[in-house]
């Protein structure tokens, strides 16, 4: 995480950065006691529960600035979900105001009454730090383990946190920086951090229809996630062992596929999963509005066998059921990742050119998401060479 590891983030509207750099970042009793105009970005009630939720004799959690050990979290998810991502601004705060008199921690979400509240003079708090700083750097959360709420780990700063210790603003896109620098000027950096966002790092459009990206494809938003699997029932690694854990169902579906020989490179098959993805990811989803965005996998057998390289024939015999089937099948919009690259030992420049002259066909949404193992060339990535135009 580089820097990012030194800095606590303040997840806000861009309206309230004015009064944030007058004022500092205010607890919600300051807010309101002092009439500071705010720009709110997350739903009333649940804000609400922090009046409910003690920290100490004296005060509760309504009397703490809150921010987080990590940005990319259940409540950013949330947000982002229901605000445009051109209106949210994360703030970075030095990290040594949790050195300051009265700052206290809380090993999850603190609203939550099963979320630990520790005081940053109490002699067992190397030992909680560890335990957050291990919630925080997975790639996912999801309830069952309770690492959603453990993502949501926080520094509880009573009354505010001052002006001094904003290290960074971080935004969306780069298009973004300079409308924030205006009110910001030089004091401040303001850097775009696409993947704290939940979006590509990269994106790259190369039709009306046809995209490529380089990011966290299980963010994307498209209806159906693309996985590279093998015709033997083993997800050991990549995006394959990624969605085995992400999503066990997948996976029990996986297996059965492979158990009845269903399974054949050349031949994908879809799993239309009925759970809704934002009620696994976004953070209290039994107040969210739309719950309507489904999910489904399309697992894509690049080989036979997990040993075996992939075979780029089957791979191009599976693009050719992706365009005869994937209107029948339901399938809205799609994502993909680069077929047989990284563990099934193929190149983007064997691969990029023959995924795009079949998905360029198609008349939804689709993205390509570009190998993570290694950065692609620039040559590689243009129409010319992908589309031959």
């Amino acid at each position: 995480m580089g820097k990012r590891s030194s800095q606590f983030f303040y997840i806000t509207h861009v309206d309230n950065l004015p009064s944030i750099l007058q004022k500092g970042i205010l607890s919600h009793g300051k807010i309101e006691s002092e009439n500071v105009p705010y720009t709110p970005i997350y739903d009333k009630q649940i804000v609400n529960r922090r009046k409910e939720r003690p920290v100490n004799d004296s005060s509760n959690l309504w009397d703490y600035a809150n921010v987080f050990f990590r940005a990319d979290n259940a409540m950013l998810y949330r947000v982002l979900r229901e605000k445009s991502v051109r209106d949210i601004i994360i703030i970075g705060i030095n990290k040594t105001i949790s050195k300051q008199k009265g700052v206290f921690f809380s090993i999850g979400n603190a609203a939550s009454l099963q979320s630990v509240l520790i005081q940053n003079t109490d002699p067992e708090l190397d030992k909680f730090f560890k335990e957050i700083n291990a919630s925080i750097q997975k790639e996912w959360w999801t309830d069952v383990d309770g690492s959603k709420r453990k993502m949501m780990a926080e520094c509880l700063c009573p009354g505010f946190i001052p002006t001094d210790f904003i290290s960074a603003i971080y935004v969306a896109s780069p298009d973004m920086v300079k409308d924030i620098q205006k009110t910001v000027g030089n004091r401040i950096p303001v850097i775009p951090e696409p993947l704290m966002f939940f979006r590509p790092s990269r994106q790259i459009r190369l039709s009306s229809n046809l995209s490529l990206a380089k990011g966290d494809m299980f963010f994307s938003e498209m209806q159906t996630l693309t996985i590279s699997v093998n015709c033997v029932g083993v997800m050991g690694k990549g995006l394959a062992s990624r969605a085995k854990d992400q999503f066990p169902d997948v996976y029990v579906g996986y297996q059965a596929l492979c158990h009845n020989k269903t399974l054949q490179p050349g031949k994908p098959a879809l799993i239309k999963r009925e759970i809704a993805r934002d009620k696994e990811l976004a953070d209290s989803p039994e107040t969210m509005t739309d719950l309507n965005r489904e999910t489904w996998f399309l697992l894509f057998p690049t080989k036979d066998h997990w040993k075996n390289p992939a075979d780029i024939k089957a791979i191009e015999t599976g693009l050719k059921w992706i365009c005869e089937n994937y209107q029948q099948q339901g399938i809205k919009s799609l994502a993909v990742p680069a077929l047989g690259c990284g563990l099934g030992w193929l190149s983007w420049s064997q691969v990029g050119p023959l995924m795009c002259k079949y998905l360029s066909k198609l008349t939804i949404n689709t993205c390509i998401y570009l190998p993570t193992e290694e950065d692609t060339s620039d040559e590689l990535l243009t129409k010319e060479f992908l589309l031959g135009d």
